[in-house]
């Protein structure tokens, strides 16, 4: 029985909490918030490796994104997950920055305009948070719904969004 290699990770203070970059050997695997949920994310074992090249990119990347500077990440990204999740976080990719989708739109983009209930529980599972964008994704009615950073690290990135350009800085 092979014995799995473990997933590089390296912790990132940032103004929404200390997020946890976790990468594989080809992309990164997920952005994991300072009190996320046990078992959310789904990972094998886990070493500390801070000088990971794909970790210090995503550091990078995110440094640039909360300092106003950055709209798109280009980090490489490895979505672990079954068929129709990874299928819902390709669909969050498209979201433009400043821009929100409800769970309906998602539902509808992916052709199951039915499934907005599992397109919910996808969007709660999603490994990486804030690079794929499903802070982007509101109730139907434009209300902020569940995230697992928390209610106030979503609304901080969206705040963030909307005021890009301004000089503004959300509070």
């Amino acid at each position: 029985m092979a014995i799995a290699t473990p997933f590089a990770f390296k912790t990132l203070p940032s103004p929404v909490g200390r997020l946890t970059l976790v990468a594989g050997d080809d992309g990164l695997a997920a952005v994991l918030w300072q009190d996320d949920r046990p078992g959310r994310v789904r990972l094998g074992p886990l070493a500390h490796q801070p000088d990971h090249p794909v970790l210090r990119e995503a550091e990078r990347q995110l440094l640039a994104y909360f300092a106003g500077d950055l709209t798109a990440f280009t980090v490489p990204l490895t979505f672990t997950g079954t068929a129709f999740q990874r299928q819902v976080w390709q669909a969050l990719l498209t979201i433009p920055y400043g821009a929100v989708r409800s769970y309906t739109d998602i539902a509808r983009q992916i052709g199951k305009p039915a499934a907005v209930r599992a397109v919910g529980a996808a969007n709660g599972r999603n490994p990486l948070s804030i690079i794929a964008p499903c802070h982007r994704v509101v109730g139907l009615n434009g209300a902020l719904t569940g995230f697992a950073g928390g209610l106030a690290a979503k609304d901080y990135l969206l705040t963030l969004e909307r005021r890009r350009g301004t000089g503004a800085v959300p509070p």
